[in-house]
Formats: C-alpha cells, sequence, structure tokens
C-alpha cells in the first residue's frame, strides 16, 4: 500500500502530521502529538515524508466542465461570439483533427490543469478513447464522454450508445463515463430524450451544455414554447446527476425547476466573458440554494485550464451584478472544489480524516500570500498557481516542487500536432 506522511503542515487552522494510505487521508493529528499511526508509517520502509513547514494543506480543484484536447485551438479564433465562432471557425477545424492529435492535446490539458491545481476535469468532446488513455496515464480524476451531436450521422448516434453501454463501468475508479448530448440546439428531442433513458437506465451521469446565449433561450422559446431549462426537464433529462454547462440564461422558474430536480449548475465566466455570453446569476441561485461548479470550458474560449482564475472570475463578476457582499470568497472557494466533487460523487474536496487523498501543498512564503491575514481571501483573490509545490490525487504525488514529470514532452508533442493540424487546414 502507498504510504505518504507530510510532517508539521498548517492544516484546517492548525499545525498537523498527516498520513496518506493508499487513497485515503488515513489520519490528521496535532503536530508533534507522536500519534503512534503516523510514527509507525514514518519507521517503514519506503514511507515518504515531505516536511510541511511553511506550507498549507488545501483542497484542490475540480474542473467541471470542459473540452480538453481544445488546448490544439487555443488563440486560433479569438474575439467573436458563440455561433460565429463554432460555425465558421472551431467545428471546421475540429473536422480535420485526428485522435493521435487530440491525444496529445489532452496530455497538454492535463499538464496545464495538474500545474494550476486541479485534480479532476469533466471533458466532453471527441477521441474519448485517447482522453481515457492520457488520464491514466498521467493519474487526474475524469469524467468522459463521447460527445452527441445529431449532424454527425446516424452511425456516430449509434457508436455514441454502444459507447455508453460498454464503458458505463470503466475499470479505473478515478475515471467516470457520462451520457452527453451537446446541446438542444445540436440534438433533437427523439434524441435527447434517448439520452435521458440511457443515463437513467444506466445510472450514469448527463452532461449538456444549457442556456448558454440569449439566441438559445429565444430560439427555444419560439420552437417549443418553453425555456431551454423547461424543455430539458419536459424531455426527462433533469436529475440529480444533471451536470448543466453556463446556466446563464435562467428564468426565476427555471431555477426553481433546478432545485426541484436537483441538478448541478456549471458555471464558466470566463468563456461566458469572452463569448460575450452574458452574465450567471449568481446571487439568484445562491438564493434558491442550487449546487453550483465551476468550469473553465474549452481553452479556444477561455483561453487557459485554470481554475483559480475561474473562482476570482466568478467572485468579481458576481459583484459587479449584485454587489460587493455577493459570491463572498468562501462561496466561490467551495464552488472550484467540494462542490464539484459532489456533483460527480467524488469523496473529497475538503481536507478530512477517510476522504480521498486530493489535495494541494501551498508554500504560504509565496510573495501573494503575505502577510496572511485571511488565507481564504487570499487565496481566492490574490495567490496563483506558482504559490503550489504539491499536487496530490487520489493518494499519488503528480506534481512536487512545480514539476510535472515529462512536461517537456509534453509541450513538443501538442506544438508538433498544433503544427499538422494548421497543414491540414492549409494555413
Amino acid at each position: 500500500m502507498n504510504r505518504l506522511v507530510i510532517r508539521s503542515i498548517n492544516c484546517n487552522g492548525q499545525r498537523c502530521d498527516v498520513l496518506i494510505e493508499g487513497q485515503r487521508l488515513a489520519r490528521i493529528a496535532p503536530a508533534g502529538s507522536d500519534d503512534s499511526r503516523i510514527a509507525a508509517a514514518v519507521q517503514e520502509a519506503g514511507v515518504r515524508v515531505i516536511d510541511g513547514n511553511g506550507r498549507k494543506l488545501v483542497p484542490p480543484f475540480y474542473n467541471c466542465h470542459t473540452h480538453a484536447a481544445m488546448t490544439l485551438l487555443r488563440g486560433y479564433a479569438d474575439d467573436m461570439p458563440l455561433f460565429t465562432w463554432l460555425n465558421d471557425h472551431i467545428w471546421p477545424a475540429e473536422a480535420r483533427m485526428n485522435t493521435e492529435m487530440m491525444y496529445h492535446g489532452v496530455r497538454l490539458a492535463i499538464l496545464e490543469m495538474i500545474k494550476s491545481g486541479t485534480v479532476f476535469f469533466n471533458d466532453m468532446y471527441f477521441g474519448w478513447e485517447r482522453c481515457l488513455e492520457a488520464v491514466e496515464e498521467m493519474g487526474l480524476r475524469a469524467a468522459v464522454a463521447d460527445t452527441l451531436i445529431e449532424a454527425r450521422g446516424d452511425e456516430r448516434i449509434e457508436g455514441f450508445f454502444d459507447a455508453c453501454r460498454r464503458h458505463a463501468r470503466l475499470a479505473c475508479d478515478r475515471l467516470q463515463w457520462t451520457v452527453a448530448p451537446h446541446a438542444i440546439y445540436t440534438v433533437g428531442e427523439k434524441l435527447l430524450r434517448r439520452c435521458a433513458e440511457t443515463a437513467r437506465e444506466l445510472d450514469l451521469r448527463l452532461h449538456i451544455h444549457l442556456a448558454e446565449t440569449r439566441q438559445e433561450n429565444d430560439d427555444c422559446l419560439s420552437a417549443h414554447g418553453m425555456t431551454p431549462t423547461a424543455w430539458l426537464n419536459h424531455l426527462g433529462l433533469l436529475g440529480p446527476k444533471t451536470v448543466l454547462a453556463h446556466g446563464v440564461w435562467l428564468s426565476d422558474e427555471d431555477m426553481d425547476i433546478l432545485r426541484e430536480t436537483g441538478a448541478t449548475l456549471v458555471h464558466n465566466p470566463c468563456s461566458n466573458m469572452k463569448l460575450a455570453s452574458g452574465a450567471f446569476p449568481a446571487q439568484a441561485v445562491i438564493d434558491k440554494g442550487l449546487n453550483v461548479a465551476l468550469g473553465t470550458d474549452g481553452t479556444s474560449s477561455n483561453n487557459n485550464l485554470d481554475m483559480h482564475e475561474e473562482m476570482k472570475t466568478a467572485a468579481l463578476l458576481a459583484k459587479l451584478s449584485y454587489g460587493a457582499e455577493a459570491l463572498k470568497a468562501e462561496e466561490a472557494l467551495r464552488w472550484a472544489t467540494v462542490n464539484g466533487a459532489r456533483a460527480f460523487g467524488i469523496d473529497a474536496g475538503v481536507i478530512e480524516e477517510g476522504r480521498l487523498a486530493d489535495a494541494l501543498i501551498v508554500n504560504l512564503s509565496n510573495e501573494r500570500l503575505v502577510p496572511g491575514y485571511n488565507f481564504v481571501s487570499d487565496w481566492v483573490y490574490s495567490a496563483d498557481s506558482r504559490a503550489i509545490d504539491y499536487v496530490i490525487c487520489d493518494g499519488r504525488i503528480l506534481m512536487e516542487n512545480g514539476r510535472v514529470p515529462h512536461e517537456e514532452q509534453i509541450i513538443e508533442d501538442a506544438r508538433r500536432s498544433a503544427a499538422d493540424l494548421l497543414h491540414r487546414l492549409g494555413k
């Protein structure tokens, strides 16, 4: 069994010694208390001991909506509205991507996420087989899917549902499969109903874009006499295992539906702002008691995967809309950590004995954490990823002293794949 001891680290407001056994935070004891279980572990051969002096143990980030392989399209098409961006630039480029490119794009995304403190991502993209491969190699948690877009044709549609059945229970417990219809404007009523039935039958999470733009909202009202939220509820897609990306254009009645069904909203503030999609109703969803998590969206519409930046932006955007007291730092941190873990059934997101061992070791000497009056405030509003020394996921160290294994090769492979894609695009 893998064992790791962290000595004399700031944890939950006091100095602690922490023992990780296998996948779990097995023991958290006051530093120097000579806890017998920790003392015994330290004496065992092969047990790694980390000095936690001047450091703090905090929950990592859970990125609940992204398109990982889109790292290869970072900066490719910017400064335009969503549907122009998608129809004229992104979808034509994606049609030229092969699965080898996607694999290297996902590895680049994972590298970026690890280095900025993220240990889980919920992916909606293509080439999912290579995504699984990359995640297993690099040690994160992920929810993956074969994204359903009706225009891909009947053969791909049947392949989507076949994949749902074959991969409903993935062998690695860090991974889970989701049913992921893209959106109401790319998937019709019959297929959306079939997605809902499949997710219920196989007990899977359902992941879909929702009410991202005013146009989507207006088109749905025109076509069905309902908002996108009401339409999805009418078709049976909403429930406790439904994960809804964006949710910018929500009525009061929509929020009541989301509360009653127990669905999770994933707020993507940087992408929403960059594409001018609108401002998320942060205070309203808090007042309604909805479960909200954070996501980065893809790097082509963000343009990074830094959940730290997403957390700060979410808080500031809420204040711009609702006043300085809206979305306090503590709540923004919960959106970025434990709320995301809870939405995907991951027993983590907080530092407690018995929880899965997902954690960051943060260097309190980083200049952005000084003088240190209020760590949560500093962590949300001031710090960046340079303060993170170690990233731990499922009991394994993924980053040590700011370094991830093979990062130079990952970057080189991604550059080569991007050059190949541009060549295919005739650029």
